[in-house]
């Protein structure tokens, strides 16, 4: 009894994620050992439930009925195992996260070394993407983003104060160009440009000052896909950089930078834990939203 339930949660993990691969790192095994165990649950059925080819897997008629009947219960065991969890005296298990750059370098770094002292039994794994993915259909625990690309239906823990994005410039760029007033004076200034990796589409830099709203889409310099790149070449006066206030302030603090068009960059809502509202909340996570939430969120 206890094979055939190991089993069918396997079966349930393959079918529900299309993989062998990624259904045997989910379950912490080899995909050989996983392959064996369904062709004996198979065997053991008397049916075949699984359409393997070498690229790809899928399900036979009665593969399918199984998995429809299976999923929700499996989905309620978990729930319930979830549950248990909270009565925990020291949170355990594993939180997967997706986080943006600058969510990882303003709102994780600073609090990942007290939170693993603290939470030792619990294991982080952290995926870095600026991509907005889809952490249910991706089996993320939870995400971080700006509270303004958070989806509606999903329940958001703020975790950073309000943040800005700023314009900065060395002290070499500055030395023979004069410095912007409006974002309309971007034109005659070499702007460095970022463009998602995920996606392709290049940043916007949007300012906002007494209602009116402007963007610019950067040009004369390079355009690259990495922040810390792009933070070196505004560092070495290759150009003006649009990044986060917060990552820049050590920067600006020693005078490596200097920050322009400041009355145009308004603060906006900060970063944003978030997961799924049908969720239950495990011990593990529930921890680490309390270290990582702000005051009064």
């Amino acid at each position: 009894m206890r094979r055939d339930l190991a089993d069918l949660a396997a079966f349930v993990a393959v079918a529900r994620l299309g993989s062998f691969a990624r259904a045997a790192a989910e379950l912490g095994v080899t995909r050989s050992a996983l392959s064996h165990g369904l062709r004996g649950l198979e065997a053991r059925l008397g049916v075949r439930i699984l359409n393997r080819t070498t690229r790809s897997v899928g399900l036979t008629e009665a593969g399918q009925r199984l998995y429809e009947r299976l999923s929700p219960t499996f989905v309620e065991v978990v729930s319930a195992l979830e549950e248990v969890d909270t009565f925990r005296e020291r949170p355990s298990g594993l939180i997967r996260l997706n986080v943006s750059r600058l969510g990882a370098a303003t709102v994780i770094g600073p609090r990942l070394a007290s939170f693993v002292r603290t939470y030792p039994d619990v294991q982080l794994e952290i995926t870095v993407d600026d991509a907005l993915v889809d952490i249910v259909g991706d089996r993320y625990d939870a995400g971080i983003r700006y509270g303004e690309r958070v989806e509606k239906d999903m329940v958001g823990v703020r975790v950073s104060p309000d943040q800005s994005q700023i314009v900065v410039g060395s002290p070499a760029y500055f030395a023979t160009r004069s410095r912007p007033t409006t974002p309309r004076d971007l034109i005659n200034h070499a702007c460095i440009g970022f463009r998602f990796a995920s996606s392709g589409a290049l940043y916007r830099w949007e300012f906002e000052k007494d209602g009116e709203t402007v963007q610019y889409t950067p040009a004369g310099a390079p355009i690259l896909s990495d922040l810390e790149l792009t933070l070196r070449a505004a560092l070495d006066g290759v150009g003006l950089a649009f990044s986060g206030a917060a990552v820049l302030a050590p920067y600006l603090r020693d005078g490596a930078l200097i920050q322009v068009l400041e009355d145009w960059c308004p603060p906006f809502p900060g970063f944003y834990l978030y997961y799924p509202n049908r969720r239950h909340v495990s011990a593990a996570l529930r921890a680490l939203i309390e270290t990582l939430r702000v005051d009064g969120a």
